[in-house]
């Protein structure tokens, strides 16, 4: 990934992380690294840990940064979320959303797939 993707993604997820303070939610952690895996963001909605993946797509329309959320990266994410939740408390229910930036703006897809360990 060059500079300049790389910082193009850092502005959307701080554009996505503003968007989601808006509605409430409250950050834990931003890009979570674990051994396979990231978090771009970890929230709290109430008292569900939120898994959210960030998806930047200038010239799609709504619903293309959904579909870039394919099952390899659905595996990849709830490994991850199992990793940080074995090193981290929390008893309340757990979600993954996907927030998608595209030429139409910004797009919340809460729940937008299950982990089958959950």
């Amino acid at each position: 990934m060059t500079d300049r993707t790389y910082d193009k993604g850092l502005a959307g997820e701080g554009r996505a992380l503003a968007y989601l303070e808006q509605k409430g939610m409250r950050l834990v952690h931003k890009r979570y690294r674990a051994h396979g895996g990231e978090a771009d963001l970890i929230m709290l909605d109430g008292d569900t840990l939120v898994f959210v993946e960030v998806k930047l797509r200038y010239t799609g329309a709504a619903g293309d940064g959904l579909i870039a959320v394919t099952m390899k990266k659905q595996r990849r994410i709830v490994k991850t979320a199992l990793y940080y939740l074995s090193k981290h408390e929390h008893d309340g229910p757990v979600r993954f959303d996907v927030v998608e930036e595209t030429a139409d703006g910004i797009q919340h897809i809460k729940d937008a797939f299950r982990g089958k360990e959950f």
